[in-house]
């Protein structure tokens, strides 16, 4: 885990940005089209971390991003070069641009300011998304990251971050995985190595103390 100073002085709320994965309704939903996942991003208490991370970011000023995953109906563009994306036609609820699969899950807050980045291709959130280019126009240098899964999405992301040149950062407590252990073992054999692994309480720490430290700042129920 890093130190207090370190987490402090990598997560300035101006140029840092929180990105969710996946954390939409069709993936993560009580109704979606993976059931075990859902479950397993719930009952870790994963997702209610996610949320609390989106609410302590708008508080403190840190960008927020989403990042959702879509699918034409036509199923244009999309990739068929894996096993994974063959069992994801199948599945029973599909990630269809414009349904409410691909809003963002409850109890995940959104705000105006927020940017939700739409894709039809591929396994990352980033690779030929425009998460970069608008990460590089807000002036961020470092990306905390969270959602789901720890299986495929999570660590797209984190490698395509840390090779883009920004400091990646995983509260461990706000990812999620099939099955349960599995997150364990990416976070600790493979995340670890190349970004900074934290949990939500001392991300929430920092920015509640960047915060106090804000001339002038006040909170909306204050």
């Amino acid at each position: 885990m890093a130190s207090d100073a370190r987490l402090l002085a990598q997560t300035d709320p101006a140029t840092t940005a929180l990105l969710t994965v996946e954390c939409q309704r069709g993936v993560v939903g009580p109704d979606g089209a993976l059931p075990e996942l859902a479950a397993a991003v719930r009952a870790s208490g994963a997702l209610a971390r996610v949320a609390r991370l989106v609410g302590a970011a708008h508080d403190a000023g840190v960008q927020v991003l989403h990042a959702v995953a879509e699918r034409r109906p036509d199923g244009r563009g999309a990739n068929r070069n894996a096993r994974l994306f063959a069992a994801a036609e199948r599945l029973p609820v599909q990630q269809t641009v414009g349904t409410t699969a691909v809003r963002v899950a409850d109890p995940v807050p959104v705000s105006e300011g927020d940017l939700i980045v739409r894709r039809l291709h591929g396994l990352s959130p980033l690779a030929g998304t425009d998460v970069d280019p608008l990460l590089r126009n807000l002036g961020c240098r470092t990306l905390v990251i969270v959602g789901v899964s720890a299986n495929v999405a999570i660590p797209n992301a984190v490698f395509d971050a840390v090779n883009l040149g920004y400091t990646a950062v995983v509260p461990a407590d706000a990812i999620a995985g099939v099955p349960a252990d599995y997150t364990a073992a990416m976070v600790r054999h493979t995340l670890a190595l190349v970004a900074t692994v934290t949990t939500t309480g001392d991300l929430l720490a920092c920015w509640r103390g960047t915060r106090s430290r804000t001339p002038g700042f006040r909170t909306a129920a204050e």
